[in-house]
């Protein structure tokens, strides 16, 4: 357990020094159409990446405060134990993999959802 949350203390430091480095999205102005297109798409990727490093930021502070709580390794879904295997693969894991498999397919789903309307 102690590897694991050592682990997860890592990346967080490193999550957060990289979330300090890119803490601005500088809107430029182009007066050529396609630069300003390029421009808006670096943006857009931008913001993205920002997005997905404060999300994973946010699971990795959730799985330390399981390990202070002792629901470590235990599924938010099911209850069920979540393997050895996949904590130290993925030591933020939420969910065991049967539940992760569910909720990934729920969530193509509702994508698909989305892009049906």
């Amino acid at each position: 357990m102690k590897t694991l949350d050592s682990a997860l203390r890592r990346r967080a430091r490193e999550l957060a020094r990289s979330l300090a480095g890119c803490n601005e999205i500088v809107v430029e102005r182009s007066a050529d159409e396609f630069d300003a297109t390029v421009l808006a798409a670096e943006r857009e990727s931008s913001a993205r990446t920002l997005a997905q490093k404060f999300h994973l930021l946010r699971q990795i502070e959730a799985a330390r405060n399981r390990i202070i709580h002792g629901s470590y390794g235990i599924c938010l879904s099911c209850d069920g134990e979540i393997g050895v295997k996949r904590l130290q693969a993925i030591p933020w894991a939420e969910y065991c993999l049967s539940c992760q498999a569910e909720a990934e397919k729920d969530g193509a789903r509702g994508r698909e959802l989305l892009h049906a309307a």
